[in-house]
């Protein structure tokens, strides 16, 4: 992704002080390639609008729940 056109999204904080897990999105990216979602240790995952939008639909339904639950 280029960081030019790179738009931040949102910050997930915890309440560690190490960093948090950021969402961006790049328009000019490729379509494959328009969501990341970087995590505290460097670290970035890169995927479609669509895929995303799987991905937040899938947390809505509380197909996640059982993993969230997990890591409290």
């Amino acid at each position: 992704m280029s960081n030019t056109s790179t738009q931040p999204v949102a910050t997930f904080c915890g309440n560690c002080n190490c960093g948090c897990p950021q969402l961006f999105l790049d328009p000019a990216a490729p379509e494959e390639r328009r969501v990341r979602i970087t995590d505290d240790f460097g670290q970035q995952v890169q995927m479609s609008e669509e895929q995303f939008r799987d991905l937040v639909a899938q947390a809505k339904s509380g197909a996640l729940d059982a993993l969230a639950a997990a890591a409290s």
